[in-house]
Parts: structure tokens; sequence; C-alpha cells
């Protein structure tokens, strides 16, 4: 059986984002994302957590992250539209549904680029310890608030270049540690090789509950991967390039953060990790790199600068989503001459604003209250793509549908132990100050969002119907 084929991608009523990005494009601007300052200097704080046994949970997570991006791809190959996963989850699941987790997510997106700018002037503080850091994050806002009122394809050509730095340093490190690793070079004083996966009290030094609390730690670092689903409605040819980046950007964000890690704890004991700065520019120090520290600052820099672009990017694209259902003010639908959506980019411009009044109020509480934020926000997201996905497909199974050539392998069962994954992070979190903050945090943004609900138009609670793209069974 076959639906009905439509000749290019679906489009909306009104006005649509052009369709620029290529498969490079939406393959980086995913591991931009997903591969920012947390893995650079955020690792250690996993590896204190759990020890060595660390790799564990990072492959755990690895595999839901795989599982929740092959469902929400199937979705985006077969509706190929803007605002992704809010629109599936208007559709699949109800409009309130897509109301919570579009202004769930477009809300973590702003909330991490506040903190990714904070970061932008602290780095930028190592060489410029004179200037004050405000200077710095504003230079930084508008920067990337300039790059995203460019058309979409330079956008994706810059977050190619931004997330390709990254990337290098990583390969380059996880080469370097393998040299030091082989030719049994010492590092700091340590000797290198796998018996620092076993000794300082074993692999697993906390037991399994370590590995149990260090999962909440590993998903927030594996968070933003969804975003590669913001661009469908800009993509050439969706049915084509998005289950080729969904099939490979998790298995290579899992393999950078596991062989790098991996890497790092063969190197020295797990308990001395991060313990003089990024665990990065030890093992640069390491290689004799001069200026190793000025290095590794430069890149953390640019993934700061990166993570910016592509949340700045993902919000964006949400809020446009939201506008086309009613969520929205109509306003946050019109596009620029270059196909850019410019009352979003302004309200985000905005709130970068606010976030450097906060940045004055309370620097030593901006962290945890954005970790705190994006944690849940996080896990409600990837938890509503898989509902979303189990109910498009329970509709499919009952009217006699194709499910299509791309599908999510051994349906139902993986979504079910996707969603239970999920409602185990959210109980884990109540063991630990910051992840009962989430919680508390999660809990008054979800009961903001139905407050402000209830003054949503009758457009805003309709279920959209989304045309389908061609697909074959």
């Amino acid at each position: 059986m076959q639906e009905s084929r439509t000749s290019t991608p679906p489009t909306t009523s009104g006005p649509s984002l052009e369709r620029k990005l290529s498969l490079r494009h939406i393959r980086f601007i995913a591991l931009g994302s997903a591969i920012g300052t947390g893995l650079f200097y955020g690792s250690a704080e996993t590896i204190q957590a759990a020890g060595p046994a660390v790799l564990v949970a990072y492959i755990i997570a690895g595999c839901v992250v795989f599982t929740v991006m092959r469902a929400l791809g199937e979705m985006a190959v077969r509706h190929p539209v803007a605002g992704s996963f809010a629109q599936y989850a208007n559709r699949y699941i109800s409009p309130l549904s897509g109301f919570l987790v579009g202004w769930t997510f477009a809300f973590e997106m702003v909330v991490v680029a506040i903190a990714d700018m904070t970061a932008v002037g602290q780095y930028m503080g190592m060489w410029y310890p004179d200037a004050p850091g405000w200077i710095w994050m504003l230079a930084a806002m508008l920067l990337i608030g300039g790059l995203n009122l460019l058309r979409v394809s330079v956008f994706g050509e810059l977050e190619f270049w931004f997330t390709l730095v990254k990337i290098v340093t990583i390969i380059s490190m996880i080469v370097g540690g393998l040299y030091l690793i082989i030719f049994a070079v010492q590092v700091g004083g340590y000797q290198p090789g796998l018996h620092n996966l076993f000794d300082h009290g074993g692999f697993a030094p906390f037991g399994v509950w370590g590995i149990v609390m260090s999962l909440g730690i590993v998903v927030f670092s594996f968070g933003g991967i969804e975003t590669l689903g913001m661009t469908a409605g800009e993509t050439g040819d969706p049915a084509q390039a998005i289950p080729k980046a969904v099939n490979t950007v998790p298995m290579r964000i899992l393999l950078f953060y596991v062989l790098s890690i991996g890497v790092m704890l063969c190197l020295f004991p797990w308990n001395e990790i991060g313990s003089e700065g990024s665990p990065f520019v030890q093992v640069f120090a390491g290689l004799g790199i001069p200026a190793a520290e000025h290095i590794i600052n430069a890149v953390v820099l640019t993934a700061a600068l990166s993570a910016m672009n592509s949340i700045f990017y993902a919000a964006t694209r949400t809020m446009f989503g939201l506008a086309e259902q009613g969520n929205a003010p109509a306003s946050f639908g019109r596009l620029s001459r270059n196909g850019i959506p410019l009352w979003p980019v302004a309200l985000i411009s905005v709130c970068l604003l606010i976030g450097l009044g906060l940045y004055f109020w309370i620097p030593d509480q901006l962290f945890l209250i954005v970790a705190s934020i994006a944690t849940f926000a996080t896990v409600f997201t990837w938890g509503t793509i898989l509902l979303a996905h189990h109910r498009m497909r329970l509709e499919l199974r009952a009217t006699g549908q194709p499910a299509g050539n791309y599908v999510l392998p051994f349906w139902p069962v993986l979504s079910y132990l996707g969603l239970a994954f999920m409602v185990f992070i959210v109980f884990i979190l109540g063991f630990s100050e910051a992840g009962r903050t989430a919680l508390v945090v999660g809990a008054v943004w979800t009961l903001m969002l139905l407050i402000a609900y209830r003054f949503v138009g009758p457009e805003g609670r309709r279920r959209i119907e989304l045309e389908t793209a061609e697909i074959q069974g």
C-alpha cells in the first residue's frame, strides 16, 4: 500500500522557510548543540560521580538517545515541518502537549544560551583579566544574533566550521591520548594504561548507585541533539537527509564522549581528572604541546559560541512552529526577505539581555538554575517525542497505513523502554540537591504554562493536520 505522493516536500499555507540546509549542515548543527563546554570542562564532574563506570552510564544514555532520535527521525521524514516535535505532539497527543513541549524546549534553549554567553565572558577573562565580563557577553550576543539574521544556508555553513573546530580538538585528544598510552609516556607523573580503569577503588568505586546517580548528569550532557528535528523544515530533501543524519549523529556523539573520556581514564587515576582544570588541558600538556591551556581556552570559546548559534536557531524555529499552531503571536510566523523569523530572533535577544542582568544579580546561582531547567526540559522533551511517535504508529496501524521504510526498530518495545528510562531519570533527580531544584523549577514552569494555555485562542486549541511527504511501505 502507498500513500498519496507529492513531488516536493510539503509546505504550509503560510510563509515557508527556505530549504537550503544540506546533509553536512544538519549533521553539524546537531553535533554543535550536543557537544559543548560540558564535554571539555564538565566531563570531570561525571567522572567524579561514578568513577570509570561512568562509561556504562554514557553507553546506556547513548542507546536511549538513539531511540529518541530514531523516533524523531521517522516523524520528521513523514512530516518535514518547522517546529518539529511541538507540531508532532500537537497532532498525535494533544494541542496542550504541543504547547507545553514547544515552549519548554524554547525556554530551555534560551536559558542555556544565557549560560553559554556567560561562559564566553569567563573564557575571555583568561586573556583580558582587566576587562569586565559583560563586554564579552554583549559582544557574543550581538555576534550570534547577527549570524541568525543571515540566510539559513550561511548559518549552516558557519555552524559547520564552528563545530569542526570542536571535533578536530576531540579527535586530536583521542589520538594523542592513545599515543601516550601505547608508548607508555608518563603524564603528570602517572603511568598510563588500562590498569587505571580498575585501580584506585575499582571500575565502579561507588557501585551501581554511582552509575545511577551519574545518569542525570549524562542525560543533560546529551541534551540538544533533538535540535536535528528542527532542520526538517529547511532541508532540501528531508526523506534522504534526515535518516542519514539520525543514523550517524547519535553514534558519533556517543563515540566522541566515550572514547575521549575512556582515554582520560586510562591516562590518569579517575580521582585526579579535572583537579588541574580541564581534562583536555592535562592531555595536551602531556603531549608537550606549548600553550595547551590557551589552545583549549580558544576551543571552549568556540564551543560556547557554536552552542549559542545552534540554540538560537532551534529556539527561533520552535517559536515559528508555535506561531503556525496558534500557540504564539502571529508575528512570530512572519519571515524576513532572507527567510528568517525576525520576531523570535528579537525576543531571544531581549531574553539574553535579561540574562546579562541576571549575571550581575545572581552570578553564583545562575549555572545551577540553568542546569536544573535544562535537565528537566531535556527529559520532558525526549519523553514527549517518544510518546508522540508511539501514538503515530498506533494510528497508522489502526488505519492500515504503511509505516514507511525508515522506522524505529523493535517498536513498541524500545518506546516502552525509553519512556521508562525518562520516568527513572525524574525519580533519581529527587536524590540530589541539584536534582530536587530541577523538579521544583520544572513543576513551577509547567504550572505557569498550564495557566498561560487558558488564554490561548481557539486556533491554538485545535489539533493540526500535517501534510505528509512521499511515504512508501
